[in-house]
C-alpha cells in the first residue's frame, strides 16, 4: 500500500466513498491502477475489506451523514498517506417510487441525507485538508440534469449536488482545486436493476430492455465506464474543468 512512480495519479491520494459498490470499486481500481493510494469508505465491511485487499488499500467504514464518522475516515486518510489530492464523493441511495403527494416523508429525508448531506459533509472535511490543485467529483445521475414521474427524492438530491458543487467550485477555485458533478445514465448493476424494476414493475431483464429504449446508445454502461469518466476529471487532463457537469449517460440527457 502506497504511493506509485507511475501511471496518471502517480503520487496522489484518493478518498472514495461508496467504494462497497460497483462504481466506487470500478474507479478505486482504476484510481490504483492509475498510480494513487485510496482510502476506500462505505457501510459493508466485508466488501471494503475485500476490495482494500486486492487493491492494497486502506478502508475505513463511514456513513457519509453522520459528520464525526466522515470527519473520522478523512483523518484516518492523511495518517496513512499523508496528503489528500482526489475526492471521489459517490455514495448513494435511491428511495422509492411514488407521486409527489404520496412519497414517504422518511424516505424522502434519507435520500436526500445521504446524496446532499453526505456530499455537503465529504466536502467540507475533506477540503481543508486537501492539497492546492486537487480534484472533488460528486456523483450526481442523469435525473440530475432531467426529471421523471415519482422520483421525488432521488431527482431532488441530484439536482441539489449541482448547486453544492457549483458552490463551491467558486470556494475553492483560488486554490486550483477543482470541482464537478458526474452523471451516469443507466449502468449494469445491482442498484440499477433495482431502480428499473421498482419504476417498471417488470421482472429485472424485461425492465432492463424497457429503459434501454430511452438510452440513444441503446444499452446500459459498464462500471467501469463510470469510472474513466471519473479518472479523466480526477487526472491532469481535466486540468481546466471546474463546475461542469459531466454526462455519461449514453444520450439520455439530450
Amino acid at each position: 500500500m502506497g504511493l506509485s512512480g507511475t501511471g496518471r495519479l502517480a503520487g496522489k491520494v484518493a478518498f472514495v466513498t461508496g467504494a462497497d459498490g460497483s462504481i466506487g470499486r470500478a474507479t478505486a481500481r482504476l484510481f490504483a491502477h492509475e498510480g494513487a493510494a485510496v482510502m476506500l469508505t462505505g457501510l459493508e465491511e466485508p466488501a471494503l475489506a475485500e476490495a482494500a485487499g486486492e487493491l492494497g488499500a486502506a478502508y475505513a467504514v463511514a456513513d457519509v451523514t453522520d459528520a464525526g464518522q466522515v470527519a473520522a475516515a478523512v483523518a484516518a486518510t492523511i495518517s496513512a498517506f499523508g496528503r489528500l489530492d482526489v475526492v471521489f464523493s459517490n455514495a448513494g441511495v435511491f428511495g422509492a417510487v411514488a407521486p409527489v403527494v404520496s412519497y414517504p416523508d422518511e424516505v424522502f429525508d434519507r435520500v436526500l441525507a445521504v446524496h446532499v448531506r453526505g456530499a455537503f459533509l465529504v466536502c467540507k472535511h475533506a477540503i481543508p485538508v486537501m492539497a492546492d490543485g486537487g480534484s472533488v467529483i460528486i456523483t450526481s445521475s442523469v435525473v440530475g440534469l432531467t426529471s421523471d414521474a415519482g422520483i421525488t427524492a432521488y431527482a431532488t438530491a441530484k439536482h441539489a449536488q449541482v448547486g453544492l458543487m457549483r458552490t463551491i467550485a467558486k470556494e475553492v477555485a483560488h486554490r486550483g482545486i477543482r470541482v464537478n458533478t458526474i452523471h451516469p445514465g443507466p449502468v449494469d448493476n445491482d442498484f440499477q436493476r433495482a431502480v428499473e424494476t421498482a419504476a417498471t414493475g417488470a421482472p429485472p431483464a424485461e425492465a432492463a430492455r424497457l429503459f434501454e429504449t430511452h438510452i440513444p446508445l441503446g444499452r446500459h454502461a459498464s462500471p467501469a465506464e463510470i469510472a474513466r469518466s471519473v479518472l479523466f476529471l480526477a487526472a491532469d487532463d481535466s486540468s481546466f474543468v471546474t463546475g461542469s457537469t459531466v454526462a455519461v449517460d449514453g444520450g439520455m440527457s439530450i
